[in-house]
């Protein structure tokens, strides 16, 4: 864990310190070797969150963009009493989940039900050919507006995370994520949307509803004409979710470490 209770008061690893865990109140003691990230373990093999896996560099920079008060934060079952740590819990009450190690569908499938107000992140470049495979199957799919459709059997990551009633983010340490749109329909396919990482941070970061309710009604929105085809053909632009511009913008094509922008306006 990044934080511990240290004299009343959330503190990082520090040599020399001993703290409480933040969940479980069970002491804790820092872990600052030169070759490891410096935090916290729990005394002896007691390990009082099983969702909890260790930490990359990259937990730590997404972490690292929200306010310290948001990291970490004990999320509770009022109902059950059952007790998380969610990696970042919004003022709004949105729960961040960086997810870097594989993960079992049960498993996500509880913390989404868990948390419910649930968005992922998910690191994109874990394993050597996701990025490659992702960029091949979004380049040869269709347009929708600014989304791409294509088949799910295309990617690994697509195959492992279509199907979730939840927006997932893909990481490829660019400065565009890529939002796996939450339709839920023939797993086949699948419709993702790129936005800049910029965005994202404006938008949930932002304390006030505006932004948040402006990404969930464009989601709500798409996911809708999706479903409705043919009541809907007379709609020809959405809302961005992030700033509120339209997406009629340039095109973004999938290019490894760049982006190559297409300036004609393209129709549905």
């Amino acid at each position: 864990m990044k934080y511990a209770i240290v004299n009343d008061a959330r503190s990082e690893a520090v040599k020399g310190l001993n703290g409480l865990c933040p969940n479980c109140k069970s002491p804790m003691i820092p872990k600052c070797g030169a070759k490891i990230i410096h935090h916290w373990a729990h005394k002896g093999k007691l390990e009082c969150d099983h969702w909890w896996e260790p930490e990359t560099q990259w937990h730590r920079d997404w972490k690292g963009y929200f306010p310290k008060e948001w990291q970490e934060v004990v999320h509770q079952d009022p109902i059950t009493g059952e007790r998380h740590i969610a990696d970042v819990k919004t003022s709004l009450g949105i729960i961040l989940e960086f997810q870097h190690s594989p993960i079992k569908p049960e498993e996500r499938k509880s913390r989404n039900e868990f948390y419910k107000n649930i968005v992922w992140v998910v690191d994109g470049k874990r394993l050597n050919n996701d990025e490659a495979n992702f960029e091949k199957a979004y380049n040869s799919g269709t347009s929708i507006a600014h989304v791409r459709k294509f088949f799910v059997n295309e990617s690994s990551l697509l195959n492992k995370w279509t199907g979730l009633n939840v927006p997932v983010f893909f990481d490829f340490g660019q400065q565009i994520l890529w939002m796996l749109i939450p339709i839920i329909s023939d797993d086949i396919t699948a419709y993702v949307l790129p936005i800049k990482k910029e965005d994202f941070l404006v938008m949930f970061r932002d304390e006030t509803l505006g932004k948040v309710n402006s990404f969930w009604k464009w989601m709500q929105d798409f996911i809708f004409y999706i479903k409705n085809p043919q009541q809907n053909r007379r709609i020809v632009q959405f809302v961005h979710p992030a700033r509120g511009s339209s997406f009629r913008g340039p095109r973004i094509d999938y290019v490894s470490n760049r982006h190559r922008h297409r300036n004609k306006k393209r129709r549905f």
